[in-house]
């Protein structure tokens, strides 16, 4: 960095040379910003909060392709989540409407860093908090958005370390895929032709990037899967879930119409408003609309009671239900009690605690997606924890879409399995999931 200009006000910039809040002909003078001395006044205050932030100009690239030179700045944010300190790494976009709009904000994970998606992070890492999406100058200020950042962040962690687990879960990848290759794979060797009415069994993977790579590459015969979602520069969760219904809306009556008997089976976020969409614009019977929903958390749930815990379980199933994210809930299943109930709730307790450190990489979806093609092609009637309408089941009166215990086949869901174990917290949990989906779904435009 240069030295400061000679005005020797300036707020840090990683450029060539140093930005001048005074406008006296230095770097600061040549920002295209409406309000630039607001705007450099603001960045001086998060500069005294955050002395370690780095600053730079940099093109952005919005929805519709334009671009923009932009004031932007990096730097990590202390998360205190269980007990441990996490340095979030964030990245920041600042307008240049700024202050009047609130900046554009994703997480920047580093090389050995996974995303987890949830209610304020989608799967590229954008932002959204209520924070932004209320963004009145002047009561709203990045010094606020930052502490409101790092308070939600502490709630649900928003990035993962990448394991060695999860580089074996890349190579099992592989070896799957080499069995596809090499014709040897259930679904390839099985039910790939349908004597008895003569046609062939297709799979239709709708979207790019990597999970949709990844899906495509697992499974290779009657099912449609949406990978597709919104990479917009809208401000507010609602906005960026109107976006991906609106490519809904164009994708989903085609691909029924030229898919009529096959299942549609939903990975895109949020997966429960997303697979209600599927349902609602298809018209398809709701057995044939499935969403992943919590399919690879239970199987992380049960992989991590039977042989992290070393829990004896008898055989015992546990699955997780709900809403994705912080809202999902364990239930057990089976009529037998193999263990107390304080028992089933200690243990499920702290398996939980250990899933929630785990993320949602695309290629462990890719797989989990490929766990339930199979058992759709191969009409196995195994049970998965998968998102299906939840009217009738635990009190819930809407028509909303959620995680429940489901045996899934050729036809979709053919049944839901009742908990015959009354949970007034799961009960809890998933009304108020129910609730908060329901009224998101009735500000939607379909």
């Amino acid at each position: 960095m240069q030295e400061p200009c000679t005005c020797g006000i300036f707020v840090g910039f990683a450029l060539d040379g140093a930005v001048c809040t005074s406008g006296q002909g230095c770097e600061a003078s040549r920002l295209k910003y409406t309000f630039r001395d607001l705007t450099v006044e603001e960045l001086k205050n998060v500069n005294r909060f955050f002395p370690h932030f780095r600053y730079s100009m940099d093109t952005y690239v919005f929805k519709d392709s334009s671009q923009k030179d932009l004031l932007n700045f990096t730097g990590t944010i202390p998360v205190m989540y269980q007990g441990n300190t996490y340095n979030i790494p964030i990245r920041l976009w600042i307008l240049d409407s700024h202050p009047f709009a609130p900046p554009i904000c994703f997480l920047k994970p580093t090389a050995n860093m996974g995303i987890s998606v949830g209610k304020h992070v989608d799967a590229q890492g954008r932002i959204y908090l209520p924070y932004l999406q209320n963004w009145s100058h002047p009561k709203s200020v990045i010094v606020g958005l930052i502490k409101e950042m790092i308070a939600k962040f502490q709630e649900e962690l928003p990035l993962y370390s990448l394991s060695s687990s999860d580089e074996a879960r890349q190579v099992d990848l592989l070896a799957y895929i080499a069995k596809i290759t090499e014709g040897v794979s259930d679904i390839n060797a099985k039910n790939w032709v349908n004597h008895e009415h003569k046609t062939v069994n297709k799979i239709t993977v709708v979207g790019g990037g990597e999970l949709g790579i990844a899906c495509t590459l697992a499974i290779s015969a009657k099912v449609v899967i949406f990978t597709v979602n919104s990479l917009g520069s809208s401000q507010s969760y609602l906005d960026v879930v109107q976006s991906n219904v609106d490519m809904f809306r164009a994708l989903v009556p085609a691909l029924g119409h030229y898919s009529q008997h096959g299942v549609l089976l939903v990975a895109s976020q949020p997966v429960e408003i997303m697979t209600y969409v599927t349902w609602k614009l298809s018209a398809f019977p709701a057995n044939r609309v499935i969403g992943i929903g919590c399919n690879l958390d239970s199987q992380r749930l049960q992989y991590i009671i039977t042989n992290v815990l070393k829990a004896q379980t008898s055989g015992k199933q546990v699955w997780v239900v709900g809403e994705q994210g912080e809202a999902k809930v364990p239930i057990w299943g089976g009529q037998e009690e193999v263990m107390s109930h304080n028992s089933q709730v200690q243990l499920s307790t702290r398996a939980m605690e250990l899933l929630r450190v785990k993320g949602q990489r695309s290629w462990s979806v890719g797989l989990s997606v490929a766990d339930l093609v199979d058992s759709i092609v191969n009409d196995k009637k195994k049970v998965h924890s998968v998102s299906t309408l939840a009217k009738g089941y635990y009190d819930i009166n809407n028509e909303v879409f959620l995680s429940l215990p489901c045996i899934v086949g050729t036809s979709g869901v053919s049944e839901v399995i009742k908990n015959t174990v009354k949970e007034d917290t799961v009960t809890e949990k998933l009304q108020s999931s129910s609730s908060s989906i329901h009224d998101l779904q009735q500000q939607l435009k379909l």
